[in-house]
Parts: C-alpha cells; structure tokens; sequence
C-alpha cells in the first residue's frame, strides 16, 4: 500500500478540501491579533497541495507567487490543470519531498504552508521538510503547519496501528484499499463486541472508531492507514521547530485564539499563571483534549516577534474585511467545542449593518462608521470573532482585488464545468477576499448556466434540474425526499430564485463572478 512512496498512502486519490488558514491574508488577520508582524508575502509554497485546491484559489485570487508540490502524479497532474485554466502561473510539482525539497532553482519564501502532512509522513520526510523551511523561509516569514496532536489521539494510538497492521497483513492488496478499509473497521468493530479491557479504559474509543464510518475512503486512507502516523505533543513540536529557527506565533483558526469562548474561568485562571507560551499551549491541549493543531510559526532570525503596542494599533486598524454572506443569514451564535454563545445584538448588529453591502472596509473605516465604547480593541474583537465564524472573511487591497479578479474568474468558471458531473468541490475563489469562499454545487451550476449566456432563475433551473436529477442527486424540502419531477424541478427554481435575488449580487461583489458573466467557458 505504501511501498516506494515513502510510506505514504497510494492507490487512492485525497479529497478536494480548501483551507483558509493556508491563505496569507487569514495569517495576516491571525497574526494581527497576536501582535505578531507578517511580512508582505510575494512567494508562497505548499509542500504535500493534495488536489492542490488551495494552492490554485490562492494563487489565483492574488499576485503571489505560489510554488508546491505532491508526490501523487494524478494529483499534482490535476492541480496543474486547474493553474493552466486560471492562467495564475503557479509552479507546481509532481515530486517527492527528497526531489522537491534539494531543488536549487526555487526562491526563498515569505509563506511556506504544511497542512496536515506532518502528521503522516516518514522521519526521514519530516528531517526533509524541517530541513528545507530552515533553508527557504526567509527571516520574518511565516510557516503555517497543521498536525495530529497529544493528547486527544493518545487513546486511539494503538487501535489505529492494529487497523493499519490488520490491512498489511490480514487483507488481500488485490482486493482494492477501500474494501480493506472496510475490512479493517470490519474486524475493529468485532474486537470491541469482546469487550477488551482497553475499552473499559477508554471507553469514548468506541465512539471515535464508529465515527471513522461516517468519512469518505479517501479521507480515512489518508488519515489513518499511512506506514507512519504520529500524533505529537505541542512541547515535541515546539522544540523540533526550534531547531529551524521557528518561534510559535498564534493559532491559525481565529477562534482558537479567544480563552472565553473555548475554557472555563478556573482553566483561564489557571493558564494565567503560566509565563511560559510552550507550558501554556501544552496544559491548554490536556484541558481541550486536543487533537488537531493548525499553528501559526515565525521565522526568528528577523529578530523581534512582538508588535510594539503603536505598531499593533496600527496593523489592527488596517486590517480590511468584508462579509461574506447575506446579512439576513447571520446567526450570531459562536460555537465551539465546548461553549455556544450568543454575541451582543446591539454591539454586533451595527457593524454588520455598515458591511452589508459586500464592500471591504478597513477596521479604520469602521472605527469611524461603528464607534464602539471599548474603543478599537473591542472593536477589532468583535471583527476578528466575525471572521472566525466565517461571516467576515480578510479582504485585499481595491488595486490587489482588481488585478486577480480575472485569474480568479478563469479557475472558477473551470470549477463550474467540473460541477457538471460532481459535487465534491465546494469552494470557488474570491478575488476580493484573495482566497477561496464556499458554495455548494448547485449555485455552481446556476453560475455555469450564467456563464453560457442563460440569465434568470428559469434558465438557471431548466438547466441545472435536469442535470441532477439524471445523476439521481437527492434533493430534500422541509427534510423529506421529493418524489415527482415535478416537485424535483419546483424545488430547483425555488432555489434559483432566492439565488438569483440574494446571492447573486454578493457573488459579484465579492469579485467571483463578474457582473457581465456572458463569456465562454475555457
């Protein structure tokens, strides 16, 4: 399954996720926060770009020079493709890391994301990859890693590598690697019915093995059935990037910065009396549970890593956001692992209503727009918990935003003929956010049919209806299946129509699609 590859998984192709965290200006914002400095980003690369989803948005939707690479040939083949169509000039590769990473004609980097690779790969991978962000990241620059972690896999450590090993050794290779997936989860589920000791132990094990039944194969064959597969602890990690040079800045999903909204007040007193950023981190996990990390590192050799308070009050004010969906969508609800709070409608409602019209805004603009009596740091709060829920999303530059939006059109429209035959991609790229935006498959249709010269909510439903429902896409109203064509066909134009009056004219604000969309698909 993994010979000649590393260790790594082949023979199944990895999913078509987009991750905002791998975008610049969501480190911008996250970094901002902290009161760490980001450098202005010209060279990004991403090592392991699986379907290279996010590499493309980003490279499409803004004037940075993305590089990569993934060992898969298919992958890597597709992920050129989508960077040929957006015309983004994103150089990417289909070597491995002992090719890529000892590579002489690369730049240096200002952005150099890891997503979830580090977790799967070999040690003699992971000496390359530390080894290569050591060389190319240049001082100042930011490394955006993301990574299995103690001690929320602790439990599950042994009963992954008896899945793992019952594959190898107990399962047939000619029989495919999603059958002996099943297999594998086949056999676990009979070594639970004996009541192992080890459950009695662990007993939400049970739980966390039933859920693996819930994901894709691809997902699962990438997860959890690579020769290698370390969860680590964040003091492990820490010291292993500080042998390159890197400093922990911040988390890099936003929400993960706030205490209040993810520990109680006896944890946050606790961590109060940690002084030490690694000790804090480490105790944080164990009262979490932590399993997944996405983190947020500094290249230390440009030296000092914290912002003077001038300087943050100054990068806070010109951070720009826009929102990214209908306002009446809106919950302002935030939830968490472990909290669902409700934010303040009198302090939350206003500043939606001065971003309701789609248009980026600096925090500066707002300040004057939405004074709030807390003055700019409640502000930026309340805009930074905005962005990490995803109703605010990083916005660019008006010049910036300008200069990708045909780049950013040309992926898109790309995007939109793939959604023809399936629906597993459901991110498209926004120019004026400089990253990706999600959207389900059938607005993607609707777009296409737009695209082809076919304008309002019937054309887009005569076009998209029958399409699905000769690919027996289910559709649902008011949580039952729809048993006629013509309840079928109703239920499209429905949806058309709220598109055509409250999504259409954002994602043409947003730089998706542009007002005048009678062009021809690529």
């Amino acid at each position: 399954m993994t010979q000649g590859t590393g260790g790594y998984v082949a023979g199944i192709d990895y999913t078509h996720g987009y991750y905002r965290e791998l975008g610049p200006l969501h480190a911008a914002m996250a970094l901002a926060h902290a009161g760490v400095p980001m450098p202005s980003v010209a060279t990004a690369c991403e090592l392991g770009f699986g379907q290279g989803l996010s590499t493309n948005i980003h490279a499409a939707a803004s004037a940075v020079a993305w590089h990569g690479t993934d060992f898969n040939p298919a992958q890597a083949g597709y992920a050129a493709q989508l960077a040929q169509a957006a015309g983004s000039n994103a150089q990417l590769a289909d070597q491995s890391f002992a090719e890529y990473c000892v590579r002489t004609d690369l730049p240096d980097f200002d952005f150099i994301a890891v997503h979830g690779v580090w977790s799967w790969v070999s040690p003699a991978n992971r000496a390359l990859l530390l080894d290569f962000v050591h060389r190319k990241l240049k001082p100042g620059g930011v490394l955006y890693m993301s990574y299995n972690c103690q001690p929320g896999w602790a439990p599950m450590v042994p009963l992954r590598n008896l899945l793992s090993g019952y594959i190898d050794r107990t399962t047939a290779p000619g029989t495919g690697l999603e059958r002996r997936i099943d297999a594998a989860l086949d056999f676990a589920d009979k070594l639970l019915a004996t009541r192992p000791a080890y459950l009695a132990a662990y007993p939400h094990v049970a739980d966390m093995l039933a859920g693996l039944r819930n994901h894709d194969h691809r997902y699962l064959a990438h997860e959890f059935f690579n020769a290698d597969w370390q969860p680590v602890d964040f003091a492990e990690q820490a010291a292993t990037l500080a042998a390159a040079g890197l400093a922990y800045a911040c988390p890099a999903h936003h929400l993960d910065q706030l205490d209040p909204l993810n520990l109680t007040a006896p944890q946050r007193a606790l961590l109060a009396q940690l002084p030490d950023p690694v000790q804090r981190q480490g105790v944080r996990d164990v009262m979490l549970n932590q399993s997944f990390r996405r983190d947020y590192w500094i290249n230390t050799a440009a030296g000092e890593c914290q912002l003077s308070p001038a300087q943050h009050e100054a990068v806070m004010r010109s951070q720009r956001v826009v929102l990214v969906m209908p306002r009446a969508d809106v919950d302002l609800t935030v939830r968490t692992g472990a909290f669902e709070i409700a934010l303040k409608q009198d302090m939350y409602a206003p500043l939606l209503d001065a971003l309701q019209d789609h248009q980026a805004r600096t925090v500066a603009e707002l300040e004057r727009l939405v004074p709030m009596r807390g003055g700019l740091r409640q502000l930026f709060e309340a805009v930074f918990i905005l962005c990490g829920m995803g109703v605010l999303a990083p916005a660019q530059a008006p010049d910036a935003a300008a200069s990708a939006s045909a780049a950013s059109r040309r992926l898109n429209l790309a995007l939109f003929e793939r959604a023809r035959s399936c629906g597993e991609i459901q991110h498209m790229a926004s120019a004026l956010v400089g990253g990706g935006l999600a959207m389900p498959r059938i607005p993607q249709l609707f777009l296409l049919a737009q695209a082809h010269g076919l304008h309002g909510a019937s054309a887009w439903s005569d076009f998209a209806g029958p399409l699905l429902a000769a690919q027996n896409v289910p559709l649902h109203k008011e949580g039952k299946p729809l048993a006629t064509a013509g309840e079928y066909q109703a239920e499209v134009l429905r949806k058309a129509g709220i598109f055509e009056r409250h999504y259409l004219p954002m994602y043409q604000a947003l730089g998706i699609i542009d007002t005048d969309t009678d062009t021809d698909t690529p």
